[in-house]
């Protein structure tokens, strides 16, 4: 069983780093624009597209990794 779970959580980090990796840069103007009022530091937008999938997919393999790291434990101090 721990074997299994190794795998699969070593399958699900190298994913994880790929989903990270592979999501869009969210560029600013500078970061002086957030002193002279030029960029809005706080404004959010809804993700689109390749954006919004690779984010969806980002916070899923987050809670899988979450969740094995869990049952590793688990696992392992029995």
């Amino acid at each position: 069983m721990h074997d299994t779970l190794m795998t699969l959580f070593l399958i699900d980090c190298v994913i994880l780093i790929a989903c990270v990796m592979m999501q869009p840069a969210k560029t600013d103007n500078d970061a002086m624009s957030s002193f002279t009022g030029g960029g809005e530091l706080f404004a959010q937008r809804k993700a689109r597209g390749f954006e919004a999938v690779m984010q969806r997919a980002t916070v899923l393999f987050g809670v899988i990794f979450f969740g094995l790291a869990m049952a590793l434990i688990y696992v392992s101090a029995h």
